[in-house]
């Protein structure tokens, strides 16, 4: 059954669009939504980029056993359609009122009593981004907090009565007003998304699909094959917001939930392309440490509760910070119509500058991971202008594999950043196999850096730069390899 409305909690009533009865898009952003209506403009634009956290809400939405997950999200890079079967928290929820007085929320509270603001424009981005954490029962420590608060600029306050705020609120957590009806919204949000139904939202200008299974996506890329391919929006919204780029169809996946899982063989990972990037992160933690350097300061936890996986493989960028470690895990990307399947190395997968192997009927359902080989030394590191919140300069991934002799027996060695696509350096990985792995020899495989790559300057680097920054984290590959050995 087609349906041309969303539904979604908000100020804890149900909110329906009809997209009959509306003037703006489909893919209207919820900032823009909550600035456009009464009531609502706590929400900020300081960059509609995901930069700065000034927008950031709160959405909670049901789990499969049916609890509520909180998640703090930047508004400026989610598209309405996005808030369909979901409760949507702004600043303005947060406090609740009396006949006679406001009562704050602890974290607001928090905020008033360490003096955590100053101009406020960006205040209740922050008070969001603390509220999340608060719902979340994190424990209040400094890397967590740092984590939750690395998507909020504050230009003027200063991160030290920020950080003693979020600490003040999240030490002692007790329920709160959102606890005492998290029945009722239960209730309301399952009885929203129990149509399985997929929805099409079409407006004068714009047709956007929403389905909710993988069969009903596969249905509609066969049937809208030229249809924009949209699994998190982060990339496309930045680009909406920014560059006015307009898409005439739009088939978001994002509420697919059988591509969101990370299922666990004997012999491999299966991740779903709809997986976030907060979760894989996670998984990364648990099963590939190594790359945690990576995962860890990807982006912003706004963006990485909302971006996904699959979305940055098929981005296809050169400094996409998943690409590398993937091509060293010797990870898979499968694909999927309503005819067929195809499983393709990722180094495949990726044809050029942000190109991709993706038929016009197909979309990316997996990634396949094989389980770690012990015996081999994993490394990665990212380069950036800032230490969070940042895109790569370069970067690199690397899996060694040394004989009992102490000679390379095998070698993956991926930088991104340093031409085109993400790109092996295949001269470096020839010329260290059944060498000593010394210091002299990888001295001497610096030097062919060259032969593999001729990195352009631009905007963010020099062609100068990038090339001996290569061979620094070549080396700092060396000795990270060199102090397991000598732990061992």
């Amino acid at each position: 059954m087609k349906s041309n409305t969303i539904q979604f909690i908000l100020d804890n009533e149900i909110y329906t669009i009809d997209w009959s009865k509306v003037d703006f898009l489909p893919s209207t952003t919820v900032l823009q939504f909550l600035r456009a209506i009464p009531g609502h403009t706590g929400t900020k634009e300081g960059c509609a980029e995901g930069d700065c956290g000034a927008c950031t809400i709160v959405l909670a939405e049901l789990t499969q056993d049916n609890k509520l997950t909180y998640k703090a999200i930047d508004s400026c890079l989610l598209f309405l359609p996005a808030l369909h079967g979901k409760q949507l928290i702004t600043i303005e929820n947060l406090a609740t009122k009396t006949p006679t007085a406001t009562l704050l929320h602890p974290v607001q509270q928090a905020i008033v009593e360490t003096n955590a603001s100053q101009c406020g424009y960006c205040t209740p981005g922050i008070a969001m981004s603390v509220f999340g954490m608060y719902k979340t029962l994190k424990i209040p420590d400094t890397k967590n907090i740092i984590d939750s608060l690395s998507g909020n600029l504050c230009r003027c306050t200063g991160y030290g009565s920020i950080i003693e705020a979020a600490k003040m609120a999240c030490n002692t957590i007790k329920p709160d007003h959102f606890s005492g009806i998290e029945p009722t919204i239960i209730e309301t949000l399952k009885e929203i998304n129990r149509s399985t139904d997929a929805i099409e939202l079409s407006h004068k200008h714009q047709l956007y699909l929403l389905p909710k299974t993988l069969k009903q996506a596969l249905e509609l890329r066969g049937k809208y094959p030229q249809a924009t391919i949209v699994n998190g929006s982060t990339d496309i919204a930045v680009r909406q917001n920014k560059t006015s780029e307009f898409h005439h169809q739009i088939l978001d996946i994002s509420s697919v939930t059988e591509i969101k899982q990370i299922i666990t063989t004997n012999n491999y990972f299966q991740i779903g392309a709809g997986c976030s990037i907060e979760d894989f992160k996670k998984f990364v933690q648990q099963n590939f440490h190594e790359f945690s350097p990576i995962t860890d300061h990807f982006a912003s936890l706004q963006i990485r509760n909302v971006a996904t996986v699959g979305g940055n493989i098929c981005n296809a960028s050169p400094i996409g910070d998943l690409i590398p470690m993937l091509i060293v895990l010797k990870a898979q990307v499968k694909t999927a119509s309503t005819v067929n399947s195809r499983m393709i190395n990722i180094e495949d997968f990726i044809t050029g500058y942000r190109s991709i192997d993706l038929h016009n009927k197909e979309l990316v359902t997996d990634i396949i991971i094989p389980k770690r080989d012990n015996d081999s030394y994993y490394f990665s590191e990212k380069v950036s202008t800032r230490r969070d919140l940042d895109i790569s300069t370069l970067s690199i991934a690397t899996i060694i594999k040394l004989s009992k002799e102490g000679t390379v027996d095998d070698i993956i060695l991926v930088y991104g950043g340093l031409a085109a696509t993400v790109k092996r350096a295949k001269s470096c990985e020839t010329f260290l196999l059944g060498k000593q792995f010394t210091l002299s020899t990888i001295s001497e495989t610096i030097n062919l850096i060259t032969n593999d790559f001729t990195p352009i300057s631009d905007a963010r680097s020099t062609t100068e730069y990038r090339l001996e920054t290569a061979g620094n984290l070549l080396l700092k590959c060396y000795y990270s390899v060199l102090n397991e050995l000598e732990s061992k």
